[in-house]
């Protein structure tokens, strides 16, 4: 059964069918909506339904909750339409000239930043570029599996090898696989670029970047970015950590702020032989404790989908963030399907 859908307030109109989630049907008929872990997990597609039912499907209770559906609100990664729908949210329109490939690759490199962290250099088939924005990801396609999402590392400006950090997650088929059986020039295939995780370049508010763990890759990347094209607004990094190792690129880091970003490291669970006296806790925290007022701020965060949650959830109700200035993906360490 087909059905109508309208955007608020674009006007834009489109057919769905009743077994496609609202995102897939949007992204197939041109409509980039805010996205990123397709899974129910990180609610950035949360929209409001303004008209229509829809099945809510599968998602994290705490990713929308039941007073959120009774106030007409969805994941439009997972609500699927019972009825022609109204909807309001906002579009992305930087990345719907950039075409999703599905590509071959060769590992170029790989080199451990962590005991628990790969780095992968995958190289393209010559004369072969990949389009994207930093701070998104791809999906790394395996024969007779879900695909494995991951955000690349590096920003567009150095794209001869697409970078990916990725950790060695206890019970992770593919994670046990880069680090016990890839070996360099092995082939890949893959799928992107994904996600609406990037920098708004045409904003001037000051941007608060929040990373846990790998969260860093895609903010490496935009933080990147940043700096080559050359924006002066105001930036401050916090990046998180359980002990000083998982801080894998911490002399990168450092080097951002003699080019005028602002670093705060995080540590919650430092070891004796780290002799660390910097900031410890929560890293999420440790904005909320910076900043009495965000109303005037960008937060772009990444890792951990509890840090991301609880970012969203404080910043928003505790320091008047506006929820369309908050942007985020949160690492499910689950196919993003």
């Amino acid at each position: 059964m087909t059905f109508h859908t309208t955007l608020s307030p674009s006007g834009h109109q489109f057919p769905i069918e009743a077994h496609e989630t609202l995102l897939e049907a949007a992204l197939k008929h041109g409509y980039t909506l805010p996205y990123s872990c397709r899974d129910g997990v990180c609610g950035a597609c949360k929209g409001k339904v303004l008209q229509g039912t829809v099945d809510h499907g599968k998602h994290q209770d705490s990713t929308l909750t039941d007073a959120e559906k009774s106030a007409g609100l969805a994941l439009f990664c997972c609500a699927k339409p019972l009825s022609d729908l109204h909807l309001e949210c906002r579009e992305v329109n930087a990345v719907k000239d950039i075409p999703v490939k599905t590509m071959p690759c060769r590992v170029h490199k790989m080199s451990k930043l962590a005991d628990d962290v790969m780095m992968l250099q995958l190289k393209l088939p010559a004369n072969e570029r990949l389009q994207f924005l930093a701070g998104q990801y791809i999906d790394i396609l395996l024969k007779d599996h879900k695909p494995r999402s991951f955000s690349l590392a590096n920003a567009p400006h150095t794209d001869e090898f697409l970078e990916l950090h990725i950790r060695n997650i206890v019970g992770g088929e593919f994670t046990h696989h880069v680090f016990e059986v890839m070996k360099e020039r092995d082939i890949l295939r893959f799928k992107g670029p994904l996600g609406t995780f990037f920098l708004r370049e045409e904003s001037d508010k000051p941007i608060i970047f929040v990373a846990s763990g790998t969260g860093f890759a895609p903010i490496k990347a935009i933080i990147e970015h940043a700096l080559y094209i050359g924006i002066k607004r105001p930036m401050h990094f916090y990046w998180g950590a359980r002990k000083l190792a998982d801080l894998y690129m911490l002399d990168m880091a450092k080097q951002w702020e003699r080019a005028g970003i602002r670093f705060t490291p995080v540590l919650s669970d430092a070891m004796a032989e780290d002799r660390w006296t910097g900031r410890t806790g929560f890293v999420h925290q440790a904005v909320l404790d910076d900043y009495a007022d965000l109303s005037k701020h960008e937060v772009y965060a990444c890792g951990a989908p509890v840090v991301v949650e609880a970012a969203h959830r404080d910043y928003t109700t505790q320091r008047g963030l506006p929820n369309e200035a908050f942007f985020s993906d949160a690492f499910t360490f689950a196919p993003k399907t």
